[in-house]
């Protein structure tokens, strides 16, 4: 990933060339914290996304952010990421080592999991990054984000009921569906819809009934926020 915006912070120096002296940051709660990884998130890197997201809930991370001179004083801005994918990514940090691994340059705002996902709401991250310069960097894809964001139980796509209600209201409607089902993708957070067709359906047919689903499953603003991806696939 690239630095996106907020995040010109090249050098030693410190970030935007503005001295930090004199300047505090608000009380967070957290002023007791000795800087290294939550125990509980660090028993839950690499046990697969579920078990990931639950070992969020609550832990401290740290938001880094960089100084932007202002008109009459200096701000702070937090700093985003460019994915390679285009998207705008939030980078969070478990530790005081891994951010310094980062940039050593910028200053953490130590902040629960939940206030982290809040921020990359308000930003308009699409993800978040956790200790990205690290060698367990994980993404933190939006429906977990969202889900920390919400305070709600996270749930892979295709084990969700919401999703599986949502899907079987969309195809409903269509004669031309025997029968669907959910499955993970091979991708992360990818979402497969199998369908079991009618047979001679024709290709424009079948176009025609995927764009009708694929519209009406996106006006669903809580569909979208509980799934990462989605393709269709006949069986």
């Amino acid at each position: 990933m690239t630095p996106g915006r907020g995040d010109d912070h090249a050098g030693s120096a410190d970030s935007a060339g503005v001295p930090w002296g004199g300047r505090t940051l608000p009380s967070t709660g957290f002023e007791g914290d000795d800087g290294t990884r939550p125990p509980s998130l660090d028993a839950a890197l690499g046990q697969g996304d579920a078990v990931l997201v639950e070992g969020l809930r609550g832990v401290r991370l740290l938001v880094p952010v960089t100084a932007v001179p202002g008109e009459a004083e200096t701000d702070m801005a937090v700093v985003l990421l460019d994915h390679p994918d285009g998207r705008t990514a939030l980078p969070v940090f478990s530790s005081l080592g891994d951010l310094a691994a980062f940039d050593p340059s910028l200053r953490p705002v130590p902040v629960t999991s939940e206030r982290a996902a809040e921020a990359a709401v308000t930003e308009r991250a699409h993800l978040m990054v956790l200790d990205c310069a690290s060698d367990h960097a994980v993404e933190i894809r939006p429906s977990m984000m969202w889900a920390l964001a919400q305070r709600q139980p996270w749930t892979p796509a295709h084990e969700d009921p919401f999703v599986r209600t949502a899907v079987h209201g969309a195809l409903s409607t269509h004669d031309e569906v025997i029968e669907h089902s959910l499955e993970p993708g091979d991708a992360p957070g990818l979402l497969v819809v199998e369908l079991v067709l009618v047979p001679g359906l024709s290709r424009e047919r079948l176009e025609s009934l995927v764009t009708d689903v694929g519209e009406r499953l996106a006006s669903d603003g809580e569909l979208r926020a509980r799934v990462d991806e989605m393709s269709f696939r006949v069986r």
